[in-house]
């Protein structure tokens, strides 16, 4: 069996978008190859099958090394008709994502007093 045919085979039990690393550690020894490196291998296999394919790719990319089957993320396939569309897995809310710390703000100017200033004193 392919990797992407089991990747197939995952998506559809799960019926979630999936990370790359939830798809190595759910197919476990089904995945045909024995590399060190499984995670680039599935991302790989996934990325190509969309690329080479595009819109008749089965796979989706959801978000940045998450996927989905086309037909359970609501997209279909070129010929089918709109009676085989899946509504789409509901997607989590901005607010459950991890938030990031705002930036921080640029270093203000130092302040000077008068006594930095130079040429500004008394002649005498």
């Amino acid at each position: 069996m392919s990797t992407l045919a089991v990747v197939e085979d995952i998506l559809r039990e799960t019926a979630v978008p999936m990370s790359v690393r939830e798809i190595v550690e759910q197919a476990g020894a089904r995945l045909p190859s024995k590399s060190k490196t499984p995670d680039t291998v599935v991302a790989r296999d996934l990325s190509m099958d969309i690329k080479r394919k595009g819109e008749t790719s089965l796979f989706v990319r959801t978000s940045p090394g998450r996927y989905t089957l086309r037909t359970l993320a609501g997209v279909a396939l070129p010929g089918d008709g709109a009676a085989t569309l899946r509504p789409a897995a509901p997607s989590p809310s901005m607010s459950a994502l991890p938030q990031r710390k705002p930036a921080a703000a640029a270093p203000s100017a130092p302040r000077t007093r008068d006594s930095d200033v130079q040429g500004g004193g008394f002649a005498g």
